[in-house]
């Protein structure tokens, strides 16, 4: 599945009181009245200045986003702006929801700036995932990746901490025959079956059984990532160890919650879910926004000497060798080294010596952790590799 396929995939989950999803079919159940209207939520009073949308019948944040926004891939940020709603796939008539100030072409979004620097030549827009946008074309803010890139990737790290849970079952274990030497009573079915389980991989609406429950916290409606710990990753320049890739599976939904098991839904399947597979609290993240600009010329490289000691991409995701536009990336730098999402660097390899860098291309921070960040390439001119380097765009 390509990655536009599962952000549309992601998207249709996010329903409102009709619940066309399967996979969100069981609202939450502490409906309670707030005004002249039944919601499970708590919503605040509107700011008297703010801009406000009331819920009716039918609407989601999907529609929401592309009817105010002008992209339905942007709402994460109605519901950044609504953090009373704890559960997107659920949103009530009669509920506020504030939409945020009006977007216009002159600001500057995700630090990027509105022209380019002294002594540069703007250059054709690029474009961006693949399409060409008009909405970056008209100035206006767009998504810089898709949910898909942020929730079925993965991300580097050497703390599994967070990974106290464990899928240890699934229903499908026990649809073989389950028969001894006896015949079994009203079948004709006799002799010993294999009673293993019936499906190695798992989808999305199958049930399965997770090794904690009340213990750790989950009550029923809960979300949860699914994570596979996969191959350690080595710095291509350094050769230390960065930790492992944790490759997300995708999410799982709590149905119902006992002392120390719980029976959840997979809701979304980026990939296999598997038994064994790890398990962590899901953390919504909203797609970075930005107004990609031209990059930066190929006769300005940064100096030589200032990539002596400057980031790299240290990993692809199936060890993909040759890298293009919208492929994703990781980067040997966090949070801790102040790297947020929305931060756009300029991709450069090394010359011969004596030879300035050649640009490469750019790519967006999509996602970060604390020593390393996930990220997309926004476009190329030449085949990238993992060890180029980046220099943060101005």
């Amino acid at each position: 599945m390509c990655a536009r396929s599962r952000g549309i995939l992601l998207a249709t989950l996010l329903l409102g009181t009709a619940g066309l999803a399967a996979a969100s079919d069981r609202p939450p159940r502490n409906l309670h009245l707030v005004g002249d209207h039944w919601t499970a939520w708590n919503p605040p009073t509107p700011p008297a200045d703010a801009q406000v949308h009331v819920v009716v019948k039918g609407d989601t944040l999907w529609d929401l986003a592309k009817h105010y926004y002008g992209d339905p891939y942007l709402w994460p940020q109605l519901w950044e702006r609504n953090q009373y709603v704890l559960d997107a796939h659920w949103i009530y008539p009669g509920d506020p929801l504030v939409l945020g100030p009006q977007v216009s072409a002159g600001d500057n979004v995700a630090g990027l700036p509105s022209g380019p620097e002294e002594g540069e030549k703007e250059l054709p827009l690029p474009e961006v995932g693949g399409v060409a946008s008009a909405n970056a074309a008209a100035g206006a803010p767009i998504p810089l990746g898709s949910e898909s890139d942020i929730y079925c990737t993965g991300y580097l790290s050497a703390d599994d901490s967070d990974l106290a849970m464990t899928v240890v079952g699934a229903e499908s274990d026990v649809l073989s025959p389950n028969v001894g030497s006896q015949r079994a009573r009203g079948s004709r079915m006799s002799g010993t079956y294999n009673t293993a389980a019936t499906k190695y991989s798992l989808t999305t609406g199958e049930i399965v059984y997770l090794d904690g429950g009340k213990d750790h916290g989950l009550t029923p409606g809960t979300l949860l990532a699914v994570v596979h710990i996969d191959q350690e990753i080595f710095h291509p320049w350094s050769g230390e160890s960065l930790g492992r890739f944790h490759r997300n599976l995708g999410q799982l939904r709590v149905l119902s919650v006992q002392e120390n098991t719980a029976i959840a839904e997979i809701a979304l399947a980026c990939d296999p879910v598997l038994l064994g597979s790890k398990v962590r609290r899901f953390e919504a993240e909203p797609v970075p926004l930005g107004r990609p600009r031209a990059m930066r010329p190929v006769n300005m490289p940064v100096a030589a000497a200032k990539l002596a000691a400057a980031p790299a991409i240290v990993y692809a995701k199936d060890n993909i060798v040759s890298l293009g536009q919208d492929h994703l990336v990781f980067i040997d730098r966090g949070a801790e080294e102040d790297v947020t999402p929305g931060d756009i660097y300029t991709i450069y390899r090394d010359n011969k010596p004596g030879l300035p860098p050649v640009v490469l291309g750019e790519l967006a921070v999509l996602s970060v952790q604390p020593q390393s960040a996930l990220a997309k390439i926004l476009t190329s001119r030449y085949p990238i590799y993992v060890g180029d380097r980046l220099d943060p765009k101005k």
